[in-house]
């Protein structure tokens, strides 16, 4: 049996373990201004309540893992996190966004709704129990070098806290240097646990530093391994999405345009429903 997790947003209980759909983390890879955020926050969370699903939405205030130093990393970490602040008290949509340290946990958490750990970050013991002692949601990547049974540690790490708001995303395996592979077990590994586990069918795509320090991906792929989650029955799915991700300051090579977003939401729902008895 899967933990029900929910957030408040507005006074009101929004629920994201629901048997009769998959809950949505969607949003652009960083936060790179303000009117683009809360522009793309509501379009996401118009499509939600069209299609009666859950969501998240995801920025990244800071972006601390890049290949090469000249990378974008923020637009500056206040003014993002005021960003992601107002998309939540405006928007009333819940809010997710990564942090790296101990300090940022409890920064962050005064913002969102979401702490994540990147998958890079995944095994840092002080980072996790950081954040579980925030009492926020914590999401933990499953880092690329990971197996879905090393997951429980993990776990264990931020329960050690007494927070069992725990949601595990699998974002892909190394597969040599340039690459990753999903092996679908893995979802079926960690659902083992109790906890709802999400598929992020967006990091899951890229091609870690294909180009002069700077990580290509494969979008194609998005919508037939989001679909192939879905039948193996995640509770929910994770897309990167920008209105036009070919000018975005972050993994423009994996990003969703903003534009597929309901269509691709639509072919998973049927898939949902078709699967849903069978995985349940």
């Amino acid at each position: 049996m899967t933990k029900e997790i929910s957030v408040k947003i507005d006074g009101k209980t929004i629920n994201l373990v629901n048997k009769s759909k998959f809950f949505l983390i969607a949003g652009p890879c960083a936060v790179e201004s303000e009117k683009l955020s809360i522009e793309t926050a509501k379009r996401i969370k118009d499509i939600s309540l069209r299609l009666k699903i859950a969501c998240i939405f995801k920025a990244s205030y800071k972006k601390a893992n890049r290949t090469s130093g000249s990378s974008f990393r923020s637009i500056g970490v206040i003014e993002s996190l005021d960003i992601l602040g107002k998309i939540r008290e405006k928007v009333k949509i819940p809010v997710l966004t990564d942090i790296h340290s101990e300090v940022e946990a409890e920064i962050a958490s005064e913002y969102v709704d979401v702490l994540q750990i990147p998958a890079f970050l995944s095994r840092q013991t002080e980072i996790l129990e950081a954040a579980g002692e925030t009492g926020k949601i914590v999401n933990i990547k499953k880092g690329q070098f990971l197996s879905p049974d090393d997951m429980i540690h993990q776990i264990k790490k931020v329960e050690a806290t007494g927070n069992n708001r725990i949601m595990l995303t699998e974002r892909g395996t190394t597969f040599g240097y340039q690459n990753l592979v999903v092996d679908m077990r893995s979802l079926e590994i960690m659902k083992k646990y109790g906890y709802p586990v999400v598929f992020d069918a967006t990091h899951s795509v890229q091609m870690p530093s294909k180009e002069n320090g700077v990580s290509g991906g494969n979008p194609e792929f998005i919508e037939p391994l989001a679909k192939a989650a879905i039948a193996v029955g995640v509770n929910g799915v994770y897309i990167e999405t920008h209105p036009n991700p070919k000018k975005a300051l972050s993994d423009a090579s994996s990003m969703l345009p903003l534009s597929k977003l309901e269509g691709i939401l639509k072919r998973l729902l049927t898939i949902h429903k078709a699967s849903s008895e069978y995985v349940q």
